[in-house]
């Protein structure tokens, strides 16, 4: 019995991975709602900064959660797509009622922190099982989420 995936993976290595994006998935999901609760919230002396800062975030957002889906689909598994299962995966809760400027970058900050975490635990499963692709896929987005991260503090300093 052929124990590797069709790009060469190792068949379990896959299911591991793959568990972990669907967790990164479930993330993003909840960060993203959060994302366009705040856009569509938010009050006060920021608020056109802010709007537009939470627009191109949700939009990113967007683009990395399809990324995800395809990427666990390449590696032959399924993504998770039901809000239900998003909630039951998610580290990050979903936030309501928020519209000051503090308190929604807050926890925006809190929320891109718990999504680079784990994907530092990606990366680092990912290229012990040397899976390139999904190595690839998670640094480029660790890389511009920290930079959003430092904005994010300097707009709280």
């Amino acid at each position: 019995m052929n124990k590797l995936t069709n790009i060469g993976l190792e068949k379990q290595d896959a299911v591991e991975i793959a568990d972990k994006l669907n967790e990164l998935l479930a993330n993003y999901h909840i960060y993203y709602q959060n994302l366009r609760g705040f856009h569509w919230n938010i009050k006060g002396i920021h608020f056109f900064q802010l709007h537009a800062k939470y627009e191109e975030l949700y939009n990113n957002a967007l683009t990395r959660i399809d990324a995800l889906a395809e990427r666990i689909l390449t590696i032959g598994q399924k993504p998770l797509h039901t809000f239900s299962d998003y909630l039951r995966v998610s580290s990050i809760a979903e936030k309501s009622n928020l519209s000051g400027d503090r308190e929604t970058v807050e926890a925006t900050h809190q929320n891109l922190s718990v999504i680079v975490n784990l994907e530092r635990d990606i990366l680092a499963l990912a290229a012990e099982r040397d899976d390139e692709g999904t190595v690839a896929l998670v640094s480029e987005d660790i890389n511009e989420n920290e930079k959003t991260l430092w904005m994010l503090k300097a707009f709280l300093s």
